[in-house]
C-alpha cells in the first residue's frame, strides 16, 4: 500500500491512478489464473458454456460470425448437435457445432492406434557362464537373434563364481564371441563392463536404428 508522507497533499487524481493500476494487475492475475485452470478442463459443451457470446464455427467449417449463446445452442440443437468451446481463451470464446461423441469416439480411437504403431523397445537378457557347453551358447545365441529381429535390446552377462573372479578377461572374451555371433542383427551399444560378479554388455538391434 503507498503512503502519503505526513503534511503532503496527494495531486489531484493521484490516489484514482493508484487504484486504477491496482485493479489492471489483480484483473491481469484474475486472466491469467482463469486461463490456468481452464487449461486443466475438459472441453465445455452445451449448457456447461457460460458466455453470453461466442464466434462460431459450423459442422461444415463455414464461420457464423459472433452471436448469442442462446442463437448459437438453437442453432445446434436444430442440426442434432452440440455446441463445443474449443477456444476458450479467444475474445470472444470460439465454439463449433458437432457431434461431441463422434468426436470423442475418433479421438479415442485415434490415440488407441498410436499406442498400437508405438514401439517399445525391451531389454532382454541372455545369461551365460564361463563353463557353459556349444549347445547351450547357440541356443541362447539364437534367443538373441530373435530378440533382436523383434528390434529389442539384449543384455548379455556372465556370472562369476568363486576363483573365476580372478579372471575377467575370460568374460569379456565370452561376451564378445556373443557379439560377433549376433553381428548380422545387432551391434554393440555398451561394451562388456565388469559390475559386481558379473560382466555385462549391451546390444542393439540393427533393425530398430
Amino acid at each position: 500500500m503507498i503512503e502519503k508522507p505526513t503534511g503532503y497533499n496527494a495531486p489531484f487524481g493521484f490516489s484514482s491512478f493508484v487504484c486504477g493500476a491496482s485493479l489492471k494487475v489483480t484483473a491481469l492475475f484474475l486472466l491469467f489464473w482463469r486461463c490456468l485452470t481452464i487449461a486443466k478442463q475438459e472441453l465445455l459443451i452445451n449448457d456447461e458454456i457460460r458466455e453470453k457470446e461466442v464466434r462460431v464455427i459450423d459442422s461444415d467449417g463455414a464461420q457464423l460470425g459472433i452471436i448469442s449463446l442462446k442463437d448459437a445452442l438453437a442453432i445446434a440443437a436444430e442440426k442434432n448437435l452440440d455446441l463445443v468451446e474449443i477456444a476458450p481463451t479467444a475474445n470472444p470464446h470460439v465454439c463449433r457445432i458437432m457431434d461431441y461423441g463422434k468426436y470423442k469416439f475418433e479421438q479415442m480411437k485415434r490415440e488407441k492406434e498410436a499406442k498400437k504403431n508405438q514401439k517399445v523397445i525391451e531389454v532382454k537378457e541372455i545369461r551365460l557362464s564361463l563353463n557353459i557347453d556349444t549347445n547351450d551358447f547357440n541356443t541362447k545365441l539364437n534367443h538373441a537373434i530373435k530378440f533382436l529381429k523383434d528390434g529389442n535390446k539384449v543384455k548379455v552377462s556372465v556370472r562369476f563364481r568363486g576363483r573365476e573372479m580372478a579372471h575377467p578377461e575370460l568374460g569379456t572374451e565370452m561376451v564378445q564371441k556373443f557379439a560377433d555371433g549376433v553381428a548380422e542383427f545387432g551391434s554393440v551399444d555398451k561394451m562388456p563392463k565388469l559390475e559386481g560378479r558379473s560382466m555385462v554388455m549391451i546390444i542393439s538391434s540393427k533393425s530398430g536404428k
